[in-house]
């Protein structure tokens, strides 16, 4: 009779695990990728604490020795994003390969950093720079994908702010601000500010984005 129960509570919980395997994010990972880092928050304002995954290709022959004769992993990296519903987790976006490695070289100064937030059910695809600035690009979860509706940067030498730039591809309108003040030791630069309309057809969508290197924010 004890056996018994051992076996039934065996097949229990086989059942169970079967049955919350599709709720795990990692089920939703490519073959031939591995996950780099994973973030959790509600990105379509339901409550539910949904899924960002970025991923990297775990290819051997992208593994090389570069210049300071250490191995250097340049498989790139992509995201997956998952809503989380009763069901568990359903996929609306992915790109498996949009982001470089963060292995690149950075010439005289390290790599840019990427970073993901989730905050105010929007998604934000971060490059740091350290003190050269930074780039933001922010994303929200509407018309069935994730929509590119904001860019910001910021163009910095040490604490000093040069040059920044804001976007809002729902108003269609830029905004820039470049300092006025040679002198300033950051902090108390002074701005002059030139806000302009910008022509766009369409909203890029996050799915679509190729490489986000190349993405020049610049032309609008």
């Amino acid at each position: 009779m004890n056996n018994f129960f051992k076996i039934a509570s065996f097949l229990l919980l086989t059942i169970l695990n079967c049955k919350a395997q599709p709720n795990e994010p990692s089920r939703f990972i490519p073959n031939g990728y591995v996950e780099f880092e994973k973030y959790f928050g509600d990105l379509n304002k339901d409550g539910q604490e949904d899924c960002v995954l970025i991923i990297k290709k775990a290819d051997t022959n992208n593994v090389i020795i570069n210049r300071f004769d250490k191995k250097a992993d340049k498989n790139r990296r992509g995201i997956i994003v998952l809503l989380k519903g009763r069901q568990g987790y359903q996929l609306v976006a992915k790109n498996y390969d949009c982001f470089s490695s963060e292995n690149e070289d950075g010439g005289v100064y390290y790599p840019l950093e990427l970073r993901i937030e989730i905050k105010n059910e929007k998604l934000y695809v971060h490059y740091e720079h350290g003190r050269y600035g930074y780039w933001k690009y922010t994303f929200r979860f509407q018309n069935s994908h994730f929509e590119l509706i904001g860019f910001d940067a910021s163009s910095n030498f040490g604490p000093i702010t040069n040059r920044e730039t804001s976007i809002n591809f729902l108003t269609k309108k830029k905004l820039i601000r470049e300092s006025t003040n040679e002198n300033a030791e950051g902090g108390d630069e002074t701005f002059r500010e030139d806000l302009r309309k910008i022509t766009l057809k369409s909203l890029i969508k996050l799915s679509e984005i190729k490489d986000f290197d190349k993405l020049d924010m610049y032309n609008y």
